[in-house]
């Protein structure tokens, strides 16, 4: 459409409504050409009312420098729609109302006593879904444009997460236990290996259980040897720097080593710890068999299959590995005999996951179906991982995405803005 159109069709309406009737009810006009597009006087009035219904009276400007704040935005949400509707995006109804719920919870009110405050405030129901609507469609073209314009390198990531991991470990305390092995630098070879062997040994016996303050008073040449190895709470940089370089994200009743100094082969113990936010989470090991239906295999037809294969499974004619390598349609999990490793299951899609929580292990699923196709799952182990390690650095991942995003989403706007035909044509304020 020729940008001229709408605001000649607006002038139109307008001049033809005066002719026509006398009353003097106010006209929708154009206040402002953008592009394409056209930015009415009721865009305007709208805007106005949700942004006296979200702020106090107190703290609004003037009015024309209201309007024209409301103005600049509108011209660039104008703008940003006019690029969603190039990428082809749309909010359908569903979406919307997902929104409008999640709004009404987040405000701690229903949907229906949002729609009453709303009225109460003059904005009607319709003005308020359309605009939601367009603050979806405005963010999702925003997020597919300035996400493409940044960059960010693993040692970016690496070097803000050791920052914030040094931070979160300032005020940390650890209580240590030491077993040191002595061996001179110049000993001979034989000596060497059997107290590498005897420190291998040491480790071994206290990952199973063995009481650490027994072994550092039976074994230990360390200076804490008569007190069990014990040397008491200590914070990273109170600590002998070959002990805090060993400590990393490590918890409570953690065994380190043996490693290697100029003195011998050490042994720690990390007690216990005061100060430490560590995450755990649940990690399952399961295995799965996928098959897809095709032209040729009907959805009852792939189910069939895979119930066939319990039954072989259960009466022992068939093992699911060999099942899996030669059936499954998943490629990467086929050739390990559908073995999906150690995961925690919001990496699945939601039938999968809600299946694999609800297995106990050893057990497996009737036939399910996911948007990948119909598969049969049996849960192998549960285990308990500490994540603190990743959760880190998926913090300093969100934190610099959140920096360049911003940045670059200032930047893109004054591109945008910058390359656009903008020209005034009304004042909002005229009667």
């Amino acid at each position: 459409m020729n940008k001229w159109t709408k605001a000649l069709l607006a002038a139109t309406i307008s001049a033809s409504s005066l002719s026509v009737s006398a009353s003097p009810a106010e006209l929708d006009r154009v206040i402002t050409v953008v592009n394409e597009g056209v930015i009415l006087s009721s865009d305007i009035e709208a805007l106005k009312k949700t942004v006296a219904l979200n702020a106090n009276a107190e703290s609004l400007p003037p009015a024309d420098i209201l309007e024209q704040q409301i103005l600049d935005q509108l011209i660039l949400e104008e703008l940003q729609l006019q690029e969603a509707n190039r990428l082809g995006i749309r909010i359908d109804d569903t979406r919307l109302e997902q929104a409008i719920d999640a709004i009404a919870a987040e405000k701690n009110t229903s949907v229906a006593a949002l729609r009453e405050s709303l009225k109460r405030s003059g904005i009607s129901w319709s003005e308020y879904r359309d605009q939601i609507r367009r603050e979806m469609t405005i963010s999702e073209a925003r997020n597919a444009q300035v996400r493409r314009r940044i960059n960010i390198l693993p040692q970016e990531v690496e070097s803000l997460a050791t920052q914030l991991n040094a931070k979160n470990l300032e005020k940390v305390e650890y209580r240590i236990s030491h077993i040191q092995l002595r061996l001179d630098e110049d000993a001979e070879k034989a000596e060497r290996d059997a107290v590498a062997s005897n420190a291998e040994l040491l480790a071994k016996q206290l990952k199973q259980g063995k009481d650490f303050a027994s072994l550092a008073l039976a074994n230990s040449k360390g200076p804490k040897a008569l007190e069990g190895g014990d040397w008491g709470w200590l914070r990273l940089e109170e600590m002998p720097t070959i002990f805090a370089d060993q400590i990393g994200n490590n918890g409570k009743g953690a065994i380190l080593g043996p490693f290697r100094s100029g003195v011998g082969y050490h042994i720690l113990k990390i007690a216990d710890v005061k100060g430490l936010e560590s995450i755990a989470v649940t990690e399952v090991k399961a295995r799965h068999i996928l098959i897809k239906p095709s032209i040729v295999l009907s959805d009852e037809g792939a189910q069939r299959q895979l119930q066939l294969m319990v039954k072989q499974i259960e009466n022992g004619d068939k093992t699911f590995e060999d099942l899996a390598k030669q059936y499954s349609a998943d490629p990467g999990s086929a050739i390990k005999g559908g073995d999906l490793g150690w995961q925690t299951t919001e990496i699945y899609v939601p039938e999968f996951k809600d299946k694999v929580d609800a297995l106990s292990e050893g057990e497996i699923s009737e036939p399910f179906k996911t948007v990948h196709g119909w598969h049969i799952v049996e849960v192998l182990d549960r285990r308990q991982a500490d994540r603190t390690d990743a959760a880190m650095q998926n913090r300093a991942y969100r934190m610099l995405m959140n920096r360049k995003f911003n940045e670059e989403a200032q930047a893109w706007l004054q591109e945008l803005r910058a390359g656009a035909y903008v020209e005034q044509i009304g004042d909002a304020d005229e009667s």
